[in-house]
């Protein structure tokens, strides 16, 4: 057995349990991702199914994220105090439930409900999935782990428009929500039947610490310059991959005229793209420490050719092209990113402050989904990758920045 570096929060760690909490941690969160999407997947049946507009349909988007944006920061506390598999499992649960109900009982009212309970799940897997890996994967593997959690995250985002779509058109927009809340329950009885949390998963400090008896890091310190600003950047990378990822099918159907095939297949490009992304930069990551200015290039890069596609009127396939290249850089910058957030944990700290930093997603989704669907109700479909092409660029911004002031 490879010992670990001084600098790791975990002793005694073998690969082979590493490799068991990854896989586990890893399914949770494409779960979460399917759960993300399964209102932006199906975004272009609901307007018929509820009887609303997009804008009414946005709305349930932002409780989503509302919901969230107030839990996700205190589920960091509850996971690193009461153990984050057991908060986990209780996500998994809650979301699946959620969906499950909405099945059961549709309505515009009840899509309000689910969505609430769903965002209170979601508030669940940033803080109890970050606080699992930081303290049980080898800090020289941290990369590597991030991508593939990650890259399971985006899985579940690209799988959620052919697999909820082909529910829908089987079976019902009811059946399709059924799906995802089934999938919910199922994975979190898997969790439960694998059995306590392995040894890999739980923080131990170093002898030092408890030499010294260091207590744990006060809440204030926590709430540093770099923990605002990468809560920032959350914020810009949730208003602008976000877009794409819940308007871009409709903005194509709308503004290009490409058929609602055709759009799915260039966004399904897109999610499946950002997910390879995220394992070329998980490579990335474990190979450099200026992962601020990874991060700013890809996105530098992805800005560009939003902007091809909110100025130009592309065919079918280059703009599935388009798409597909989008998504791979900027699921570049993922790991990049996480690791980031990594550096600006404390030990013992870490689902705490991924929490604090992650609610930036949630305060981006109060505005993004009324933003762009209120576009789309103004007949502006191109606006759509204008405004997620400005956000971008805020992003490189505000990385270059940080990346500059974090340097000695």
């Amino acid at each position: 057995m490879t010992s670990l570096p001084d600098t790791s929060p975990v002793r005694g760690t073998t690969q082979s349990a590493e490799r068991l909490l990854l896989g586990k941690v890893s399914l949770a969160h494409l779960v979460s991702h399917v759960h993300i999407m399964t209102v932006p997947a199906l975004l272009p049946l609901l307007p018929g199914h509820f009887g609303r507009s997009f804008v009414e349909i946005g709305a349930a988007l932002t409780l989503f994220n509302l919901v969230s944006l107030v839990v996700q920061a205190p589920m960091g506390f509850v996971s690193d105090r009461l153990g984050a598999r057991r908060v986990l499992i209780a996500g998994l649960m809650l979301g699946g439930l959620s969906f499950l109900t909405l099945a059961l009982a549709p309505g515009y009212g009840m899509l309000l409900a689910a969505m609430a309970a769903a965002g209170l799940a979601n508030g669940v897997y940033h803080p109890a999935n970050y606080a699992l890996l930081a303290r049980g994967i080898d800090g020289a593997r941290m990369g590597r782990a991030f991508s593939i959690h990650t890259f399971a995250g985006y899985l579940g985002t690209a799988i959620s428009p052919p697999l909820l779509l082909g529910a829908a058109a089987l079976f019902g927009v009811s059946k399709a929500f059924a799906v995802a809340g089934v999938l919910g329950i199922g994975v979190g009885f898997i969790m439960l039947a694998t059995g306590r949390e392995a040894p890999a998963a739980r923080y131990e400090p170093r002898a030092s610490e408890r030499a010294e008896g260091m207590p744990r890091p006060p809440r204030a310190r926590l709430i540093t310059g770099t923990v605002v600003a990468l809560m920032g950047m959350f914020v810009l990378l949730n208003l602008s991959t976000g877009g794409i990822q819940s308007f871009s099918a409709s903005a194509l159907v709308m503004g290009y005229g490409i058929d609602l095939a055709g759009a799915n297949t260039a966004l399904t490009l897109f999610l499946f793209m950002s997910a390879g992304g995220v394992l070329a930069g998980g490579t990335l990551a474990d190979r450099t420490s200026r992962h601020g200015v990874v991060a700013a290039a890809a996105f530098l890069a992805t800005a560009v050719i939003a902007g091809i596609l909110a100025t130009t009127t592309p065919s079918v396939l280059v703009a599935t092209l388009l798409l597909g290249l989008a998504g791979f850089l900027s699921g570049i910058i993922t790991p990049s990113r996480d690791m980031l957030v990594r550096a600006a944990a404390p030990k013992g700290a870490e689902g705490i402050v991924f929490g604090i930093v992650s609610t930036g997603f949630n305060i981006g989704g109060l505005v993004g989904p009324l933003l762009y669907a209120a576009l789309l109700d103004q007949g502006q479909p191109r606006a759509i990758f204008a405004v997620a092409a400005g956000f971008m660029l805020l992003t490189v911004v505000l990385t270059l920045v940080q990346d500059r002031r974090a340097r000695p």
